[in-house]
């Protein structure tokens, strides 16, 4: 992936550079409405397994598994960056024994086509309703949002308050993390240091394969759903040389301000785990969505 500390590189940034900026053919966002058809919200009903769907004119891979009980909500497993929906295959067994299930591929990512041109939280957030619409139809979600699926999650849900109604939040990439690297390690940096510094802010510009630009900003409000946020309890990013602590420290304190997006939030350490807390410690992951999913119902 980077060269230079891999596993740390994409943990901060929950993604890997690899796609090219060319090649974008302009067709953007502005005409295309989201709302599902009437028998695209039947279909929804009938996915069961992985399929390719159509949202905005772009083929998206979904997953589903297990049966919809009437106003539970579907849980929707969302991977993070530079992985697929296979890596989350586990997890969606495992909840599908009580609970609806889907993930879906981000567009340039796994089985989903490439995105036409840059994408903005608001386009990826576009091509989510659309893929709700089809695997959820009229029923509630709960976002379960691993590192770079999570902060999409996070950032998803405050303007989707309706649909929305609950949120697991598993080592999510913090809300100010760009500002963060660049400010613990400098520019002045050298070394290994200075390439993971280069190669994350070139990440979060856009260089990744989802072309997603990301942002800093304010962790925004979505009412009082109920939020579990899980942060890693095994340091990694210490392995940066003279930065490491300073990194790790920045990690906590973002997973401490998405505790802001909800009245009914809680944070927990997942004391065993690295970055991927759902496959070091599955259990975790699948008891906080299964808290969050049964909160949503009440």
């Amino acid at each position: 992936m980077f060269g230079i500390k891999a596993s740390v590189a994409a943990a901060l940034c929950s993604t890997v550079i690899g796609a090219g900026a060319a090649g974008y053919d302009g067709d953007a966002w502005e005409n295309w409405d989201p709302i599902a058809s009437a028998e695209q919200q039947v279909e929804a009903d009938l996915i069961d397994g992985t399929k390719k769907i159509d949202v905005a004119g772009r083929s998206v891979n979904v997953s589903c598994a297990g049966d919809a009980a009437d106003g539970k909500p579907v849980i929707v497993l969302m991977h993070g960056g530079g992985d697929t929906l296979d890596k989350m295959a586990a997890l969606q067994k495992t909840l599908s024994e009580k609970n609806r299930v889907c993930s879906y591929d981000r567009l340039g990512a796994g089985g989903s086509d490439q995105p036409q041109g840059p994408q903005d939280f608001d386009s990826t957030g576009k091509i989510l309703t659309g893929v709700l619409e089809r695997i959820a139809g009229d029923r509630p979600v709960v976002l379960a949002g691993h590192s770079l699926g999570g902060l999409i999650a996070a950032r998803y849900a405050p303007g989707h308050q309706d649909r929305v109604k609950g949120l697991v939040l598993m080592d999510a990439t913090p809300s100010t993390m760009a500002g963060d690297i660049a400010k613990v390690i400098p520019g002045s940096a050298k070394g290994p240091a200075a390439g993971v510094r280069a190669q994350n802010l070139a990440v979060f510009k856009g260089q990744n394969p989802e072309k997603l630009v990301i942002p800093d900003g304010k962790v925004r409000s979505a009412g009082d759903i109920p939020v579990e946020v899980i942060t890693h309890g095994q340091p990694y990013l210490e392995a940066v040389p003279a930065y490491g602590p300073r990194l790790e420290k920045a990690w906590a304190a973002g997973q401490r301000k998405w505790l802001a997006i909800s009245s009914n939030s809680t944070l927990s350490t997942a004391t065993r785990s690295g970055h991927y807390i759902y496959t070091d410690q599955p259990d975790i992951a699948v008891k906080a969505i299964q808290r969050v999913t049964t909160q949503a119902c009440a």
